[in-house]
């Protein structure tokens, strides 16, 4: 057994997790607030304002230094130096371009320098694009032009052409300013990055990553070369390689040792995405649980058996850090679609529009709420009635059916039976939805008390591949639900069919 840190860098913080694998305890846990710790960094939500055109970077140098305040105040609270290894997850989809004379910055140990000063003058690009960021449209057909089409794209990377992705991000900027793409010699994802200043030399990126690129091929877990060709110039001598998530890259660097009191034996994990790495995080490594995220945005991912795409272009598939695939659904309309409902329908807080619910007749009608514009599926903002027409008492229950319908519907093509769900976020404490979300899904529902899901897995991960601790034994004490479940009504599930049947033919239909 072992101690382990994981370190994720998220869109707006910095979190450390230690964790004593022996004693199935958490050690410590710190985090940085890149907005609230660095007021004047211009960075209030985690990400630079004025953006043109879609356009949302942030400032890679502010994430080091969240990280070195983050492990500061982790050493207040723990002994770094009895840490057997580390590994990183970062925002999917960030990236981080650097120029001549970065591997010798990477390996710089004097703590007289910190870890800002000695990568900004290797940065070759100063801000870094991130998953938020939708001005590559031009790019994204570019490069499905180049391969055959949205659905050649997706059937060798796992996605069709993604604005956010990081190849149309890479494609832009060697378009936009050839004479930095030209000074660029790697280019790193966060999660890779951040690997690498701890080890203090280049690391690999993770399939689990490297998937959220549309570069790498889904099926053989390395670079396609016809995606590097089709997206930039010299594109394959700029890219690490890719590794399994398991990956050990070596011993974290003498600046980790001089400057933050680890021991020189600490281990260093290859990184991996906040998505992949909330999968092990959340104990659905394997298939057959599914982890749905109420949060802003409502997210639902799992592992697949096999590889599998989704040949209507709205699902992604990534890498599993544990091996295989995984698969993500993501809904922008989450959690502000729920209080607009709340809102509209006249219910002070929760509770009421609660009790609205469960006052309701249960696969009656269902309503989808779209009230910005939706990514899954691509429609304008606006509502599509499903069933029998929605009154002002059962629209709460209506729109949340909706959104369940919708999150099952587009994640059929993962292909492997739910036997287990996992909700997690905040409207997952809300026994009401928890329940409609059995029902729907026709499964049982466990609710998740894991905190810090990312920074969590990849601890994890630190623990299986560099100190041969079995993720099996690690996922019953670390990623534990909170006692009891929600049981399903099987005999809702006809009338569930017919509205997802419905659903389905609505969708078909031009928006």
């Amino acid at each position: 057994m072992a101690i382990v840190l994981g370190l994720d860098l998220s869109t707006q913080s910095a979190t450390a997790v230690v964790l004593d694998t022996a004693k199935g305890t958490t050690v410590a846990r710190a985090r940085s607030a890149f907005g609230a710790d660095f007021p004047d960094r211009g960075h209030p939500e985690g990400f630079l304002r004025g953006g043109q055109g879609g356009e949302v970077h942030a400032d890679p140098l502010l994430w080091l230094d969240g990280l070195e305040l983050a492990l500061d105040r982790l050493a207040e609270l723990a002994d770094l130096s009895g840490i057997d290894a580390v590994s990183v997850s970062g925002q999917q989809h960030g990236s981080v371009y650097l120029a001549a004379g970065y591997e010798a910055a990477l390996v710089d140990g004097s703590r007289a320098t910190s870890l800002s000063a000695k990568i900004s003058p290797v940065l070759s690009r100063r801000s870094s694009p991130i998953w938020m960021d939708s001005s590559t449209a031009a790019e994204c057909a570019e490069i499905a032009a180049a391969l055959g089409g949205d659905q050649a794209v997706c059937d060798l990377t796992g996605s069709v052409a993604t604005m956010r992705f990081t190849g149309p991000q890479i494609r832009r900027f060697a378009k936009l300013d050839p004479a930095a793409w030209a000074k660029t010699e790697r280019v790193h994802l966060v999660s890779s990055f951040f690997a690498s200043v701890l080890a203090g030399k280049d690391a690999a990126i993770d399939t689990g990553d490297g998937a959220g690129m549309n570069l790498m091929d889904i099926r053989k877990g390395d670079w396609a070369p016809a995606a590097l060709a089709a997206t930039a110039p010299d594109l394959a001598a700029k890219l690490p390689p890719i590794r399994p998530g398991s990956t050990v890259v070596g011993g974290i660097s003498a600046y980790f040792v001089a400057r933050h009191g680890f021991s020189s034996k600490c281990r260093v994990v290859i990184g991996s995405g906040d998505n992949p790495s909330s999968l092990v995080g959340m104990g659905a490594s394997k298939p057959g649980k599914v982890v749905i995220s109420l949060g802003t945005s409502d997210t639902l991912f799992a592992a697949i058996e096999g590889i599998r795409t989704d040949s209507a272009g709205l699902g992604h598939a990534f890498g599993n850090p544990l091996g295989g695939s995984m698969s993500l659904v993501c809904v922008r309309n989450g959690a502000l679609a729920r209080e607009v409902i709340r809102r509209e329908c006249g219910h002070a807080d929760w509770p009421a529009f609660s009790a609205a619910i469960d006052a309701s007749p249960a696969a009656v009608s269902a309503v989808l709420p779209m009230e910005e514009p939706e990514i899954t599926p691509r429609r304008a903002a606006g509502r599509i009635v499903l069933g029998a027409p929605a009154s002002k008492a059962t629209l709460p229950r209506a729109a949340v059916e909706g959104q369940a319908l919708s999150l099952r519907y587009h994640s059929r093509w993962v292909g492997t039976p739910t036997t287990q769900l996992l909700l997690t976020g905040g409207a997952s404490e809300n026994p009401s939805i928890s329940k409609i979300f059995a029902d729907v899904f026709g499964a049982p529902v466990l609710r998740l008390a894991v905190s810090d899901s990312a920074a969590l897995g990849a601890a994890l991960r630190a623990a299986e591949g560099a100190c041969g601790v079995m993720m099996a034994d690690l996922e019953p004490v670390f990623c534990a639900p909170t006692s009891g479940d929600v049981q399903p009504n099987r005999t809702l599930r006809a009338a569930y069919d017919k509205l997802e049947a419905e659903l389905a033919q609505t969708l078909l239909r031009k928006a």
